[in-house]
């Protein structure tokens, strides 16, 4: 049944005192609290068709900017210090606490889009998550992508990205480039990682210190689709190595199988998806129902 929803715009901080934008969008009778987060340079708006979804089937759900992108962007960007991780460390475990305060008493699950999907090992709070659904979540190791899209890889790697980071000090928006604008240090650790088949692994004791990936254990289930470039079923398996006691399922789909012609890294969130998104519901809505 479909249930009558409201949108709101809300601002909450981070530990470390960062102010992050977000919006909740609410079911009047909600049963389920689910955490959006986005891919890298994707604002949150990006992810409102589903949150609506989501919403008229009975969910509380937050979708929200990582610091530094779209409504969470402050100061200038191009002497900013955010980090790739910090958007785990602390920007997913403060979403996490607000989402739990909006939605007292229901249990809290995680649809995780590409990068969405890759910092939960650094989250503080993970155990608060009850069960992630991964959409086009792999390492971004260009090796494990598609052959033919590896010279557009390199192209923003080494041409775009470094003429950016020249030019203007931070990743502006342009020349191929189509997501939001990004800070300096974000866009070099995600360079620096895409270029190892281990992608952010060997920074465990250091980048990513502390890291808990091999604590957290609540249920994964990763969609990947036959026409994404970038998350491969070989790039969604390596992610989900890095959760080694993680129960753990990968579903391959192609366009066809949600009756749309084209997917890629990020149509799964555009209308007309509702097949897919139905399926992400079902195994979501799973925890709330075995109550």
């Amino acid at each position: 049944m479909t249930q009558t929803t409201s949108r709101e715009t809300i601002t909450f901080d981070t530990s470390d005192g960062v102010t992050l934008q977000g919006d909740l969008t609410r079911s009047a009778e909600p049963k389920l609290a689910i955490l959006i987060s986005a891919g890298t340079g994707f604002p949150r708006s990006f992810y409102h068709p589903i949150a609506t979804y989501f919403a008229e089937r009975g969910a509380v759900v937050l979708t929200y900017d990582y610091r530094g992108i779209a409504g969470s962007r402050s100061g200038d960007l191009a002497n900013s210090e955010i980090e790739y991780a910090d958007w785990g460390r602390y920007d997913m475990v403060a979403a996490v606490d607000q989402l739990s305060a909006a939605a007292p008493g229901l249990k809290i699950t995680h649809l995780a889009h590409s990068v969405g999907g890759h910092f939960i090992g650094v989250m503080s709070n993970h155990q608060a998550i009850d069960r992630h659904a991964f959409i086009s979540v792999g390492t971004g190791y260009f090796g494990g992508h598609k052959l033919g899209n590896w010279p557009l890889e390199m192209y923003f790697w080494w041409v775009l990205g470094s003429y950016s980071l020249l030019r203007w000090g931070y990743i502006k928006p342009g020349g191929g480039w189509g997501g939001e604008a990004l800070p300096p240090r974000v866009f070099k650790t995600w360079r620096k990682w895409s270029q190892r088949k281990s992608y952010f692994q060997p920074d465990y004791e250091t980048l990513l210190k502390p890291q808990h990936y091999a604590e957290v254990t609540a249920p994964i289930r990763s969609w990947i689709f036959s026409d994404d470039p970038i998350a491969t079923p070989q790039a969604g398996h390596d992610l989900l190595d890095c959760y080694p006691n993680a129960a753990k399922s990968l579903q391959i789909r192609t366009p066809a199988d949600i009756g749309v012609k084209r997917i890629g890294h990020e149509a799964a969130f555009r209308p007309g998806r509702e097949t897919l998104w139905s399926e992400c519901w079902d195994w979501l809505s799973q925890s709330q129902a075995s109550n």
